[in-house]
């Protein structure tokens, strides 16, 4: 079975996000996520999460 994500032997934040980031900037993920939307109706976040690691949810969008 292939393995679709990297596993960790050391857990090191710092050094995920790192990889993370590169990962994103390489692939222009955000650029990529722009593209999707391009033409469609517009999403307005009035409030955002009550907490960094928190989704946003329906009620966040009007």
């Amino acid at each position: 079975m292939s393995k679709k994500f990297a596993e960790y032997k050391q857990f090191n934040l710092s050094d995920i996000n790192k990889e993370m980031l590169k990962q994103w900037q390489d692939e222009d993920t955000f650029g990529q996520s722009l593209k999707t939307r391009e033409g469609a109706p517009e999403f307005i976040f009035y409030e955002g999460p009550p907490s960094a690691n928190g989704r946003p949810g329906i009620h966040h969008v009007l």
